[in-house]
């Protein structure tokens, strides 16, 4: 074994310490936040309860105490981590085929366009009822998810056309994405100008972005979207690191570049806007994943595409169980959580532009 080999098998273990490192942290604050609130848990308790609902043995526990953990925690906490892996995954992706270390989902218009879809659903059909504690109540809540997720997909077709009429270059991409966000931005306050005070409030409420929201079919549906979505992703990772390298050396190594390019923008947004659809806009996290993982484990996506959606899911979790905590018993939204997280790493890429991340 050449001295290169080597040291290459021990980079590879170290960063497969890593990623179990990272798997085990994500693990723990799970079951930390499930046992968090206003019903407190121990650890034990939680993990004996959790083997009880694996062995479908729901009848041997207190129903209240069954019915907090199934209905109202786990769907939460579960929500959180698939929409962090979703976030944390589609960063990456975008950093690398855009090229720009400032790329997130939200620069694709994915946010904006989720918005004026649940602005449509608000203002123009799903009506609101009232409010039960902190959340609103809708007459049509599936309407008002399809309906974002519908327009974020519309978006992303925009994007990924728009992008090849002017041969799909980074530059390009990035731009249309850009117009796409401030003409659906605009959209929906023109939406909001003629909404009733209550339609305003309840398009507000959910724009703050809230895992509360979540409900079991709305984790499978996500959950099949990021099991579905991601192993594609991984598939290209030997032409990420390829790209990563510029246009004309990805294409000298066999790379289809124009077609990764619109392919992994619209994958990337497909896993954004499943995820924002239910919970509504959450920023900063597809940011900040990516970079944080990029110190620790560095460049190789067959490492940093995990490592992303790891990370996202631990920063996104962690968000929300602070916005749990903060304040008890009032629960802020976890997008503003994400967002004082954000703007300190943001101003600080900003500060750095000149400097190559890769």
């Amino acid at each position: 074994m050449t001295y290169s080999e080597f040291a290459y098998k021990n980079l590879v273990r170290k960063r497969a310490a890593i990623l179990v490192t990272l798997f085990f942290l994500l693990a723990f604050l799970i079951l930390f936040s499930v046992s968090i609130g206003t019903l407190s848990l121990s650890l034990n308790g939680v993990c004996r309860v959790l083997a009880y609902i694996l062995a479908s043995s729901h009848s041997s526990l207190d129903p209240l105490l069954a019915n907090v953990i199934i209905n109202l925690r786990l769907p939460r906490v579960l929500m959180g981590v698939i929409a962090g892996v979703c976030f944390g995954v589609s960063g990456v992706v975008l950093q690398v085929v855009l090229r720009n270390p400032l790329a997130s989902p939200y620069t694709m218009g994915v946010a904006s366009s989720a918005s004026f879809g649940a602005a449509l659903a608000i203002i123009l059909g799903a009506g609101v009822i009232g409010w039960r504690g902190e959340s609103i109540i809708y007459t049509n809540p599936y309407v008002i998810v399809a309906n974002a997720f519908l327009m974020s997909l519309l978006c992303s077709s925009i994007v990924a056309f728009l992008s090849l009429c002017r041969g799909a270059s980074s530059g390009t991409t990035i731009l249309a994405g850009i117009a796409m966000t401030y003409l659906f931005s605009a959209s929906t306050s023109l939406l909001q100008y003629f909404g009733s005070t209550e339609q305003v409030a309840a398009l507000v409420f959910w724009m703050f972005g809230d895992l509360g929201k979540a409900e079991w079919a709305d984790v499978t549906v996500c959950f099949i979207v990021a099991l579905a979505i991601i192993p594609v992703v991984l598939k290209f990772s030997n032409d990420y690191d390829a790209l990563m390298l510029g246009d004309d050396v990805a294409l000298s190594l066999g790379v289809n570049v124009k077609f990764l390019r619109v392919f992994s923008v619209a994958l990337a947004s497909l896993l954004t806007a499943a995820p924002t659809a239910v919970i509504g806009t959450v920023g900063f996290i597809g940011l900040l994943a990516p970079h944080i993982a990029r110190l620790i484990i560095g460049s190789d996506h067959k490492f940093l595409v995990p490592a992303s959606a790891l990370i996202g899911a631990i920063l996104l979790l962690s968000a929300d169980t602070a916005a749990r905590t903060i304040l008890s018993p009032l629960i802020l939204p976890v997008g503003v959580l994400t967002a004082f997280m954000g703007v300190p790493l943001f101003l600080h890429l900003l500060l750095r532009r000149g400097v190559r991340y890769w």
